[in-house]
């Protein structure tokens, strides 16, 4: 019997999950990835590797993470995150829009999808510094967020490439895609562009998993919105929305949030694109427990409302809204021992300052009076009774505010003061095909186009509005999973 061809669209990590799972049901696979080799890996190798699992105790966690050691169990609280609890969040932070079924299928295979990533060569770790603080000797994990891969997303990158390249599967770089080829059997193949010349490369199944449209300004403009032309892009220039393009042009029917994205507070000065020398540092994601102003020096949002994981990647969006595009975060001495790693960057717009006074004055583009303003009324209406607790929802709000916090509200009192300027960066886009639980591409009729799938952010349907940290990794990790085995099987 013949091996069936399988095309790739793509190099991140649900193009090289796809990759490996055609491989291993039987399939020859060509991966064509857009960047060259020192930039591959789309939008995965800008991230910090943080993965969503639905797992019942430290006895799952130890098969994910045999390094774990005893005298790490002992002083760690890893409770439990169920399937239940993930579809929960999802539906929950989605406001319900989620489709049932795939967001059913990412809960229930995340655990199994992960433990076959490690069979591939994948090493996880827990997510100490970033996902539990030590109180009272020992740490406690929330916000339903245990896994990262070692090494972040550039490592995620690096062991999916060598076990890819293992198996044999070849990775074209500098090859952009530009076309799908079809008749009328379904999807054949693709147009290729390398070194100024156009090819075609046939296939018996295609998979795009190219990534959203959040590096092509115009179409940001064209489906986001107003001034989302001004958002700098976290990840790679190459995610323009060329896959989206090529399945819509054969008829591909679109679905999900179209007008919506993964969008977060990301340093003021970053380049246009990402920099794969500071990768996921530019965010800044410490912000529940200080206050974020704008430039009329007033509070605009629930700081506290939930975890960082539930609310950070819809507050994009809200400081894109604000004048200038712009937004400071504010800390006092009480809390910066817990600012995440990416605020002791080089490359980040950071004023410090004994008084609030002295502050105010540093500040740039903020009106100094309204915020001293704002502090003093913000100051008076904390609830200083209840206590002070950043590994859970600690209940210690503010009253009567216009804009209140609903946690970890600590007073600003206490210098030196430190504030950073931050932006809108988007991650990546929520609207995107329509895919079934196989991950077959739905044509406008509804039915599935032969030899067509489709992995990771091109997929629409399962994000709207928000989206629970680590979940996007976990996304891409299980539909190209899918994508690859259908791929190489159907037809």
């Amino acid at each position: 019997m013949t091996e069936k061809r399988v095309i790739v669209v793509g190099a991140g990590n649900a193009a090289l999950c796809a990759a490996l799972s055609a491989r291993e049901n039987g399939a020859e696979v060509l991966v064509l990835e857009r960047a060259d080799r020192a930039l591959r890996g789309g939008n995965t190798a800008f991230t910090a590797g943080a993965m969503r699992v639905a797992y019942r105790g430290v006895d799952d966690l130890r098969r994910l993470m045999p390094d774990l050691t005893d005298a790490e169990i002992a002083i760690t609280d890893f409770g439990s995150y169920s399937t239940g609890d993930f579809l929960d969040d999802l539906a929950r932070v989605t406001e319900y829009r989620t489709d049932p079924e795939l967001s059913s299928a990412l809960v229930e295979n995340s655990y199994p999808t992960l433990l076959w990533m490690r069979e591939k060569g994948v090493r996880f770790l827990p997510i100490y510094g970033r996902q539990a603080f030590k109180v009272d000797g020992r740490f406690k994990f929330w916000g339903g967020l245990t896994v990262e891969v070692n090494g972040g997303g550039p490592g995620l990158v690096d062991y999916l490439a060598k076990s890819a390249e293992r198996e044999g599967i070849e990775i074209a770089y500098d090859s952009h895609v530009t076309a799908l080829l079809t008749d009328d059997t379904g999807v054949t193949g693709v147009l290729v562009k390398h070194n100024g010349h156009t090819r075609e490369e046939r296939a018996d199944a295609v998979v795009l998993a190219s990534g959203g449209f959040q590096a092509n300004a115009e179409w940001r403009t064209r489906y986001l919105g107003e001034s989302w032309d001004l958002a700098k892009v976290r990840g790679t220039m190459y995610n323009t929305g060329d896959g989206h393009r090529m399945a819509l042009d054969i008829g591909a029917s679109p679905t999900g949030n179209w007008s919506g994205c993964h969008a977060v507070g990301w340093e003021r000065n970053a380049p246009e694109f990402g920099d794969l020398t500071v990768g996921d540092n530019f965010q800044k994601h410490s912000y529940p427990f200080g206050i974020m102003v704008n430039a009329h020096g007033r509070r605009f949002l629930d700081e506290g409302a939930d975890f960082r994981n539930y609310t950070y990647a819809k507050y994009g969006r809200r400081i894109l809204e604000q004048p200038g595009q712009m937004a400071w975060q504010v800390f006092d001495r009480k809390v910066t021992h817990l600012l995440r790693d990416e605020y002791r960057i080089r490359q980040v717009t950071k004023v410090t300052a004994p008084t609030l006074e002295a502050l105010a004055g540093k500040l740039e583009g903020v009106d100094p009076h309204g915020f001293l303003d704002e502090v003093r009324t913000y100051n008076a209406a904390v609830d200083t009774h209840t206590p002070f607790d950043p590994n859970i929802k600690d209940g210690r709000g503010t009253n009567g505010l216009a804009v209140g916090k609903t946690n970890w509200a600590n007073t600003l009192d206490e210098g030196p003061y430190e504030a950073y300027q931050v932006t809108c960066g988007i991650t990546f886009t929520f609207g995107g095909l329509r895919i079934n639980t196989d991950a077959q591409v739905i044509d406008s009729n509804q039915e599935p186009i032969p030899g067509l799938f489709a992995a990771g952010e091109i997929v629409g349907g399962i994000f709207y509005f928000n989206y629970p940290g680590g979940s996007g990794l976990t996304n891409g990790s299980v539909f190209g999973r899918i994508a690859g085995r259908q791929a190489a099987t159907a037809r």
